[in-house]
């Protein structure tokens, strides 16, 4: 006989606003939409590069990441520790072929990373979170880092938002790993979608972000998002998801709903 998971069964509380806002489907494309701009700059892109993964399928890295961090954030403790150790060890498999280690100051851009687009993309999409809110996706994030065995993470949000803008001046330049990829970005969303993660990054990003890539927002994007939020009350909203999404991660997609 099994016994039903508690509250403190889980990594991430069954109430979190973390859960809240990776239970969003699109909310979590907004968040690898960001990702994907700032991933473009940071200095140590080329390990995406040597696997080949990223460049040849950018969007399916995609679905294979959100499906990391949702056993992490949704399913019981022990799996979610388990996930977290097992991305460790591929990382690990990586530094061992090719024979050198991934600074760790590129794992902490990539919590760092998790935790603006968290709240950008949820704040963009749905509401302004509070202090506590912010806070808590915070220690979701930096709890990842500290079981990857991370050091001098920060210790508050405050910390963080002191910490994040150090990182933003330091870590990111454009390179040709930056046009590449954008490339591949258009190539495999086709130029209509391209134009819209386009102007999804440009709300999403910081300025530093922003400037190296050249975005710049116009007023598409407010006027998209409340037709989607008008379509979602009526239930309709599938038919903007049709345009977004290339047929072949549909499916992939609809898994995001499910989980959460």
């Amino acid at each position: 006989m099994t016994t039903a998971a508690t509250d403190t069964d889980y990594f991430v509380h069954p109430r979190s606003i973390v859960r809240k806002i990776w239970g969003k489907a699109e909310v979590v494309l907004f968040i690898f939409a960001g990702a994907a701009a700032e991933f473009s700059l940071n200095k140590t892109v080329d390990w995406l590069y040597f696997t080949g993964k990223l460049p040849h399928d950018p969007i399916g890295r995609l679905f294979s990441t959100v499906s990391y961090a949702g056993k992490i954030i949704f399913f019981e403790k022990s799996t979610a520790l388990n996930v977290i150790d097992k991305m460790r060890q591929i990382h690990r498999g990586v530094e061992d072929a090719r024979g050198s280690v991934i600074p760790d100051w590129a794992y902490r851009d990539v919590l760092y990373m998790l935790i603006c687009y968290s709240v950008s993309a949820f704040e963009l999409t749905e509401r302004k979170l509070n202090r506590e809110e912010k806070e808590e996706v915070f220690r979701v994030f930096t709890a990842v880092g500290q079981r990857m065995g991370l050091k001098d993470l920060p210790g508050s949000y405050n910390e963080w938002v002191t910490a994040r803008a150090e990182q933003l001046k330091q870590d990111l330049e454009k390179s040709s790993y930056t046009t590449d990829l954008y490339k591949q970005y258009r190539k495999h969303l086709g130029a209509f979608r391209y134009i819209i993660l386009l102007q999804v990054q440009s709300r999403l990003v910081p300025a530093e972000v922003s400037a190296l890539l050249g975005l710049r927002p116009s007023l598409i994007l407010p006027v998209a998002i409340r037709i989607y939020k008008i379509f979602t009350l009526l239930h309709i909203d599938f038919l903007i998801r049709l345009i977004l999404l290339p047929s072949k991660y549909r499916s992939q997609f609809r898994e995001l709903e499910h989980r959460g």
